[in-house]
């Protein structure tokens, strides 16, 4: 399990839009990399709607926003359109990077057990160390609480 001040596991995954995102070409910023279950769902929606109205913010705090599911790129794309997103979404279909950042787990809905994404954030510094870590995240308020965040690691 990562924790505070471990270095973030690398990665370069597709993106929507076409191309590769590579976490290593993100720094000196800052990243919010948020970790979620699939597109076009409810919460999915309403937590890449928040990010997105406060990516303004978040750049100005030196900050990017990428979003990462399993989802895959076709996906993305008409996920981005249909909302008029403005964040990075990054594809890992294999599960790698889930499984590295510790996203992959068991999950209960209504009796069932299955395998599935946990919703979590990692707030990344510019030198690619973990500065702050949201499991089990509510949507409601958890973009403002990261931007609190951001805004922290730069005093």
């Amino acid at each position: 399990m990562l924790s505070i001040g471990d270095p973030a596991p690398e990665f370069t995954l597709p993106r929507d839009g076409g191309g590769d995102l590579a976490l290593t070409s993100l720094r000196p910023q800052s990243v919010v990399l948020y970790f979620y279950p699939k597109d076009d769902t409810p919460g999915c929606t309403k937590e890449a709607i928040a990010f997105t109205e406060a990516l303004a913010d978040f750049k100005a705090a030196g900050a990017v926003i990428v979003g990462i599911s399993k989802d895959p790129v076709k996906k993305h794309d008409k996920f981005v359109q249909k909302h008029d997103l403005k964040v990075a979404l990054v594809s890992d279909e294999d599960n790698d990077t889930c499984e590295r950042y510790g996203t992959w787990v068991e999950k209960k809905m209504y009796g069932k057990i299955y395998m599935g994404i946990e919703r979590a954030t990692f707030l990344i510094d510019g030198q690619g160390k973990i500065a702050q870590i949201w499991r089990k995240v509510k949507v409601p308020g958890h973009s403002d609480a990261v931007f609190e965040a951001v805004k922290a690691l730069r005093t």
